[in-house]
């Protein structure tokens, strides 16, 4: 028995938890594709884009120069948030250290939650997809025990579909989370890595417009 017999030929319980293991997969995957790109491009984006920082005369050809390497909106953002000028409020009535704090904390925040999706679906799918597997796994030895109970005597043809089916279904799960924790776990460290580029030049960048004349 295979997985496309699980979700065409098999029953009800069995159909739908290879069904959501097959969504789990795609998405997971789809996931750990996208995230793999995103951080890529970003990486090097924020490289460049703060190599063009440091090297600009002044800070509106920074922003100008800056704008063909940040594609992905990572650095651009800080730079931005920190020469908007508040408006007659609250905020204004703060001296420029507590501006520049709140703002570029912010915009840092904003950068970071967009590097951090699909990290949820990710740790869901890891931790959960076992549990999945685990129910088609039930649902398939109690369909062998039923087969023996039914038939009176212990037959391989009664209880070679329901195991089969169940061995399937344990595989299934561990090859949907086992994906899914290392694609987790490994865009982790790149997530981890480009937020501590972002919040040391946010520090930095403070620095800068505080000490400028």
């Amino acid at each position: 028995m295979s997985v496309a017999d699980l979700l065409f030929k098999g029953d009800a319980v069995s159909s739908t938890v290879a069904t959501v293991l097959l969504c789990m997969s795609v998405g997971s995957w789809v996931v750990i594709v996208w995230k793999a790109l995103l951080l890529r491009r970003a990486t090097g984006g924020i490289t460049r884009a703060v190599a063009a920082f440091w090297q600009a005369p002044d800070m509106d050809a920074a922003v100008a120069q800056m704008r063909a390497f940040d594609r992905e909106q990572m650095v651009l953002p800080l730079v931005e948030a920190a020469q908007d000028k508040p408006i007659d409020n609250l905020a204004a009535s703060a001296d420029l250290s507590q501006q520049l704090t709140r703002v570029l904390r912010d915009a840092l925040h904003q950068a970071l939650r967009k590097l951090q999706t699909g990290q949820v679906l990710l740790a869901t799918v890891g931790s959960t997809a076992p549990f999945v597997g685990l129910l088609g796994t039930v649902w398939g030895i109690y369909h062998a025990l039923t087969g023996i109970a039914g038939a009176g005597q212990v037959s391989i043809e009664k209880i070679a579909g329901p195991v089969g089916e169940a061995l399937i279904m344990t595989a299934a799960g561990l090859a949907v989370a086992i994906p899914a924790v290392l694609g987790y776990n490994i865009l982790g460290r790149f997530i981890a890595s480009i937020e501590a580029d972002l919040e040391g030049f946010a520090r930095d960048l403070r620095e800068l417009l505080l000490n400028r004349p």
